[in-house]
């Protein structure tokens, strides 16, 4: 069995980035700047490093260091039990492995929230993120965390940056890699053979990543089955119809039913 896991199976497990959540944590920065959700706080050009961490740093603390509101990816976990998966993600909370998932398991294609990498960058390396982004968190006054936490790289002096895959800075680091080749090892000892690609809460963001793959490699192979769920978004081509299930509810839902 093949996971293919998007943002919408952290939607699920609760980590929403907009409404009462989001007011919660970013309702200064709201009142100031106007935006509406976490994501577009994300890309706002702040004027200083200062205030861009301590936006960043919130962001990263109860998205990646807190535990999602709902056990979703509980529920997969033990779905999962004694079966024979691979989980690939576009997803960068680190849920799957929060909840208990073989690292050896899991490939994150876009990054980590955990890890910072240098910005320009000069080495494919990262660096774990936690206890600075703590001390970012808890120090901060005013939208602005103190100068002295601002993130410089090890090796060159430059910026660090979040460990995510915006552009072609993106840093690929050892771990990346070796993940990278256990997912290229699972799809080949296991080609023509019966296999389940189920997908969850992947949209149309990145579909070359997850989805169209999926579709491709159901199509290839008549033993396989596609199984979609997914709020609002749940479809296959009708090449593969025959060999697909897509369910159009909430993904919490479907596992608790499935785990019932």
């Amino acid at each position: 069995m093949l996971i293919g896991a998007g943002a919408g199976l952290s939607t699920s497990a609760g980590f929403v980035y907009t409404g009462e959540r989001f007011q919660q944590y970013f309702g200064d920065f709201a009142a100031k700047y106007g935006f509406q959700d976490m994501y577009s706080g994300g890309f706002y050009p702040y004027e200083t490093p200062e205030e861009y961490w301590a936006y960043w740093s919130r962001y990263i603390y109860i998205n990646r260091y807190l535990e999602p509101p709902k056990p979703v990816y509980a529920d997969l976990l033990q779905l999962l039990q004694d079966k024979d998966y691979f989980v690939i993600t576009t997803n960068v909370d680190h849920c799957f492995q929060k909840a208990g998932f073989d690292k050896n398991r899991l490939f994150y294609t876009q990054g980590d929230y955990g890890l910072f990498q240098c910005s320009t960058p000069c080495c494919a390396k990262t660096y774990d993120n936690e206890q600075t982004i703590r001390q970012m968190f808890a120090e901060q006054k005013d939208r602005k965390i103190p100068t002295e936490l601002i993130p410089r790289c090890p090796n060159c002096g430059q910026p660090l940056t979040v460990n995510l895959r915006a552009d072609n800075t993106f840093v690929e680091d050892t771990g990346w890699r070796q993940a990278a080749k256990r997912y290229a090892e699972f799809l080949h000892s296991r080609q023509n053979q019966k296999i389940l690609f189920w997908e969850l809460g992947v949209g149309y963001n990145t579909p070359i990543i997850i989805k169209y793959p999926f579709w491709q490699m159901t199509a290839q192979n008549q033993q396989a089955t596609y199984a979609c769920v997914n709020y609002g978004e749940a479809a296959c081509p009708k090449a593969i119809a025959k060999q697909s299930i897509c369910l159009d509810d909430d993904i919490g839902t479907v596992l608790r039913n499935l785990t019932a």
